[in-house]
């Protein structure tokens, strides 16, 4: 299950670019339900994640890459490319994970943080620098930025 707050930035936090990141490609061979495949650095997955904005089911299993590059020009819409930072959240156990967008988003800042729990989830109160949560809106999936002209 995989239970996650997402927000818009307008701008990085100071020194995000200190941490360390993944470099990531994806595109989606379905997004009802999302089917996904993404190359992240050097490893290749395909991923099926269910309906849901808060929580949903998510299940990820390893691709070689002449699979995944078979698959890529079967995607619908674009490929989406970005820089994945991770950010520990001061004082807790959390964990931001940036995207900073290249390609057709370029400058489009993403950040997600993860919980064990729907409930931690509900409690959760994001440091201003997190900008707009927009969790509950589904415009910033990135199965739907795949598949529309870039904002």
């Amino acid at each position: 299950m995989e239970i996650e707050r997402k927000y818009l930035l307008s701008s990085p936090p100071p020194g995000y670019d200190s941490h360390p990141y993944h470099e990531i490609e994806q595109a989606y061979l379905c997004t009802e339900p999302v089917v996904r495949i993404r190359r992240e650095d050097d490893s290749c997955y395909l991923t099926y994640k269910s309906k849901g904005l808060l929580a949903r089911e998510e299940y990820n299993l390893p691709l070689t890459q002449e699979a995944y590059d078979h698959l890529l020009p079967k995607a619908d819409g674009m490929v989406l490319t970005k820089r994945r930072y991770r950010i520990p959240l001061e004082g807790t156990a959390l964990t931001v994970e940036l995207d900073v967008f290249s390609g057709a988003y370029e400058g489009l800042l993403l950040a997600e943080v993860e919980f064990e729990t729907k409930e931690e989830a509900q409690r959760f109160q994001p440091p201003s620098w997190l900008g707009t949560d927009v969790t509950f809106s589904g415009e910033y999936q990135n199965s739907r930025l795949a598949l529309r002209p870039q904002l």
